[in-house]
């Protein structure tokens, strides 16, 4: 038996792990380089002397601290979470009111609509910020987080929507209809039946939301203009990038602070993103 295991792990070796870790080197390159270069003096990393790919004359935590001292950093991250949770919040709520009856309900163009829903997640934002740009002025938005939590919908709530319209069909209809002859109508039915079953693929909708909206940077560039109300991706490409100077320390830092909360929620919700992202997807 241990000779067979054995066999079996050294196969595995060549035909798994060693075909694999050429890619795998491939994706974390780019977040490899990234950190180094946060940690790097200005010294070394304005030297076209020294190797780029790691620290030669000692760590430096100075572009984390120019960051807080010197910038609106940590306002710019309050205002990327509390827009991203908003509307993602708003927009998987919507999804799901929308993405039931598409998926459960028989009418006349229920699969019509469904196909137009995605079809409206596939239109360029730089197509639609001019004819919103007119509605947010027309609400009086403008220069407030709410314009963006307002926008950002617009295109995570046909994405979402889609999303679990997939996921919804592969879930048991039997289990909805003993709910309904035990007396629960259809909206009882969805929150206390077919959501608790249903929340890989909610929470897989809710992952994709959030990382849209917290890497989004068309319509926080163009609705908001105050440097104290800017999201973390125009804050930190308008502060650090002026003219043709690049400051490669700080926004490497940035990017680095800045991607933190996407890869917390999807270690801590990775098995529901697979599950979510594989049943929808695939049945």
């Amino acid at each position: 038996m241990s000779s067979v295991t054995e066999t079996r792990g050294f196969r595995s070796l060549f035909t798994l792990y060693l075909p694999l870790t050429p890619y795998i080197l491939f994706a974390l390159f780019p977040l490899y380089f990234m950190v180094v270069t946060s940690f790097k003096g200005n010294s070394e990393l304005y030297d076209p002397t020294t190797v780029p790919f790691w620290i030669g004359r000692g760590v430096t935590l100075g572009h984390y601290n120019m960051l807080g001292e010197e910038t609106l950093f940590w306002s710019w991250f309050a205002n990327s979470l509390i827009v991203s949770i908003a509307s993602t919040v708003i927009s998987v709520v919507l999804a799901i009111l929308a993405a039931y009856p598409l998926a459960r309900l028989k009418f006349t163009g229920a699969s019509t609509f469904g196909v137009a829903i995605f079809i409206t997640y596939l239109v360029p934002p730089t197509l639609l910020f001019l004819p919103l740009s007119n509605v947010i002025n027309w609400l009086g938005l403008s220069d407030s987080l709410w314009a963006l939590i307002v926008t950002y919908p617009t295109f995570l709530v046909p994405f979402c929507t889609w999303l679990l319209m997939g996921y919804f069909r592969t879930v048991p209809k039997e289990i909805e209809e003993c709910a309904m002859l035990d007396g629960c109508n259809r909206l009882q039915t969805m929150f206390l039946i077919l959501l608790p079953v249903a929340l890989p693929g909610v929470i897989c909708a809710a992952l994709f939301a959030f990382t849209l909206s917290w890497n989004e940077f068309l319509y926080a560039l163009v609705f908001v203009s105050p440097a104290e109300l800017k999201t973390m991706t125009v804050g930190i490409f308008s502060e650090l990038i002026r003219g043709d100077i690049y400051y490669w320390g700080g926004l490497m830092a940035g990017a680095c602070i800045g991607s933190l909360p996407i890869v917390v929620a999807y270690v801590f919700f990775l098995d529901y993103y697979v599950s979510g992202l594989t049943s929808g997807a695939v049945k």
